[in-house]
């Protein structure tokens, strides 16, 4: 049923490394070269493991054709995994044509290095092949094609593997039991995948973790949870699994608790687990936690290569603490373009554009390829710093110069650069020229800018887009919603909100956060959950006090609801990252920043309050909101008003 169902591949893809020559001809006329003459298999296989290219076979196979020794199996076996290795499959294909008789070995070998080479389909197009030429496969062949059955999402031709297994009486291996527990979670049929773990007779770390990183590829994380709590011995995978999957799921906390758990345990964390417990730190900007990992790396000499490096660099920048940055930027013994990416995303959004850009220029000095993320990266530092030239020189330099096409996001840069700016009309015509179709984040951001620059007349024409799209998330809801609201069109804002709730979307809660004592305290708008809320509330008050003597007056066009003004007021005194901001003044000593995380867009009367905030208390605050970085100091902002 499998040939079949799947077909049996016709012709293999060229290769893209068109500069590898193809195998010789033994019958052409043309001069050779003097060759190493073999007398057996086993005097070319030594050969074979010291190659370190594909380039260097060419002259190796030569001579093997010459001698005739080319028909040995084993010899075959071997060049066909040489080529794999080297993700040649265009010369491996033309060899394993040539074989008369191939046997599950070399389908093996051919099989895997196309796994290798992300070319699943052709995987399990050459599997079927194999089995409609009666081939009996073995465990190591079926674990290949389940491998690649799980990257295609293949599930009927997977369950027909399944099938083989069981008619074959292989379902005891144990290599063949992870790969379909594997395959049936990445399928999405995770009945099946646990009726194969529950089969185990050992059901220990390396099993769970398969299935702990299913789940958490799904987003599952308490069914993760539910697995790992039932591994009595822990190791270091599956604890770095789970961490992992709390953190791509967006559940830096958990992943936090998991680590200090690990660390109870006694159980040593390698690289990945370091690298995914910096990315909650920066998650978070839980400077603390991330200070004490990076100690860590030196205490256990866990090597500071590019990927522990990005990572340190990412949770700095992201804790807004640029200088130890740099200097793991600077300590880095070998950087590659992720190790750049990083640096310059950070010095973007701590608002050090002219440094960003100029670290984008080093990177193409030093030779180095840049990628899509660097585009963005430094698009971004131009659009926070209103460098309209210097944005399209670099966003034209991407195809001229680099062969890279500009992806949505790239576009999306130039909207906002535009928008910033006030030059409303030009960012909507260059959206209507975009070579790709523009998606609501794009519409929005021009969206947010016409509220920002007052322009309701093309505010209203690209509210329509956007009301029409079904692609619009919560964020695009808001944002058309407050757009009505700041030019007091009420009726139209409710109408909007409306919308919402037919669609079932709902609005992200705005949700600050704040690292003290190495915990993180969350806190929402008018929280009263914390232990020392009455402390808050009082040190609040004593705050607004102050402030009004400073000449300071809420901003209550910023509330964009119809209600009367001494509840707007109240409504922007509570919000969450005064919040937070009044833990950290009760909770530190004096003179100590104070570091807060906003999980959406600070508004205007915050920015203006907090400004005054840093002058009376005389402190240093840090707060990263969805965008950027604001470091406030002494009455003013890095941002200098410009966000």
């Amino acid at each position: 049923m499998l040939p079949s169902t799947l077909g049996v591949a016709a012709s293999f893809p060229p290769n893209l490394n068109s500069n590898i020559r193809p195998c010789p001809d033994p019958n052409s006329h043309e001069p050779r070269r003097k060759t190493a003459t073999f007398h057996s298999p086993n005097q070319v296989i030594p050969l074979l493991r010291r190659c370190n290219g594909i380039d260097q076979f060419p002259p190796v196979h030569a001579a093997i054709l010459k001698t005739g020794v080319d028909r040995d199996p084993l010899l075959l076996f071997k060049i066909l995994r040489l080529c794999s290795a080297f993700r040649s499959m265009d010369y491996a294909a033309r060899i394993f044509d040539g074989i008369e008789n191939p046997d599950v070995y070399h389908y093996t070998a051919l099989i895997g290095g196309k796994i290798v080479a992300a070319s699943s389909l052709d995987a399990i197009r050459l599997y079927a092949r194999m089995v409609g030429e009666h081939i009996e496969p073995d465990p190591v062949v079926i674990a290949y094609v389940l491998k690649a059955c799980g990257f295609r999402l293949a599930l009927e031709e997977g369950r027909q593997v399944h099938g083989q297994v069981l008619k074959l009486k292989l379902g005891s291996e144990r290599p063949i039991r992870m790969k379909l527990m594997e395959f049936y979670g990445r399928c999405g049929k995770f009945d099946d995948a646990r009726w194969v773990f529950g089969e185990m007779p050992e059901r220990d770390a390396v099993a769970a973790t398969i299935l702990i990183s299913c789940y958490s590829d799904r987003g599952l994380i308490e069914e993760a949870e539910a697995v790992f709590d039932g591994v009595q011995d822990k190791d270091t995978v599956c604890w770095t699994a789970m961490i992992d999957g709390c953190v791509r799921n967006g559940r830096a906390n958990r992943a936090l608790k998991f680590f200090r758990e690990m660390q109870r345990e006694n159980v040593r964390p390698n690289e990945f687990t370091v690298v995914c417990v910096l990315s909650a730190c920066s998650q978070l900007g839980a400077l603390e936690l991330g200070r004490w990992v990076h100690s860590y790396v030196g205490k256990y000499n866990i090597r500071l290569n590019t990927f522990v490096g990005s990572a340190l660099i990412d949770m700095y920048t992201k804790c807004g603490i640029l200088e130890e940055a740099q200097e793991v930027f600077s300590e880095l013994a070998e950087k590659d373009a992720v190790s750049y990416n990083s640096m310059i995303v950070g010095l973007a959004m701590n608002g050090r554009s002219y440094e960003a850009v100029e670290l984008y220029r080093l990177m193409i000095t030093k030779g180095l390829r840049p990628t899509h993320i660097t585009f963005v990266a430094v698009l971004n530092a131009c659009s926070h710093s209103g460098l309209v030239d210097m944005g399209f020189e670099i966003f034209e330099s991407m195809v001229k110069d680099h062969g890279l096409e500009p992806q949505i996001e790239h576009y999306g840069c130039m909207v906002d650069l535009l928008g910033r700016v006030g030059r409303l009309e030009e960012a909507y015509e260059f959206i209507k020229r975009m070579s790709i179709e523009p998606d609501h984040v794009i519409w929005g951001a021009l969206l947010g800018a016409c509220k920002i620059h007052g322009n309701l007349t093309l505010g209203e024409k690209v509210a329509r887009i956007l009301i029409d799209s079904e692609a619009a998330d919560s964020g695009t809801y808001v944002l058309l919603s407050n757009v009505y609201a700041s030019f007091r069109k009420w009726e139209e804002a409710a109408r909007i909100r409306t919308k919402m709730k037919e669609r079932g979307i709902q609005k992200e809660p705005g949700c600050s956060s704040i690292e003290v004592d190495n915990e993180i305290h969350e806190f929402l708008l008018g929280d009263i959950r914390h232990p020392r809320r009455e402390e808050i509330y009082r040190k609040l008050e004593e705050l607004n006090d102050a402030l009004k003597l400073e000449g300071y007056t809420p901003a209550r066009d910023v509330v964009l609801q119809d209600i009367e003004e001494e509840e707007k007021e109240w409504a922007l005194a509570i919000h969450g990252e005064r919040l937070a901001i009044c833990y950290g003044l009760i909770s530190t000593k004096p003179g100590t920043t104070i570091r807060v995380v906003k999980n959406l867009r600070v508004c205007g009367d915050c920015h203006s309050m907090i400004k005054l905030i840093s002058k009376v208390t005389k402190r240093k605050i840090v707060v990263r909101d969805r965008n950027r970085f604001h470091h406030f100091e002494d009455g003013s902002c890095s941002c200098r008003d410009y966000w």
